[in-house]
């Protein structure tokens, strides 16, 4: 069992779950942007430990067990999974300092997703 980040991350990407991910599994892509690759952060299913201190971290409430994804996320899991063939083309982000989210804005990033839980 790993963690998924869901599209609820998209172009919000604020990487507080990267600071506290103790085996460095949280990854952002590097190479050509494509649909294959949004911008978000990837966690690396082989390499999480399911400790799941990444999830309280995030302010977008974007991180879900792979068995809890809510439904409108199901593409979401084998997007991260992803991650893991894409070795050549993704790092570790360095943490950058962004402002927390309100929560309005958090409910708007659920509602423009389709997310209602």
């Amino acid at each position: 069992m790993a963690w998924v980040i869901t599209r609820l991350c998209r172009d919000c990407v604020d990487q507080s779950c990267v600071d506290v991910c103790p085996v460095d599994c949280i990854y952002e892509h590097t190479g050509e942007a494509s649909d294959a690759f949004p911008n978000q952060l990837y966690i690396d299913p082989e390499e999480c430990i399911n400790c799941g201190v990444c999830e309280p971290e995030c302010p977008w409430e974007a991180i879900f067990e792979d068995e809890q994804v809510p439904d409108v996320f199901t593409d979401d899991t084998p997007l991260n999974a992803n991650i893991v063939d894409a070795a050549d083309d993704r790092q570790v982000p360095e943490h950058l300092e962004k402002s927390t989210p309100t929560p309005q804005q958090i409910s708007d990033n659920k509602e423009k997703w389709g997310y209602t839980g």
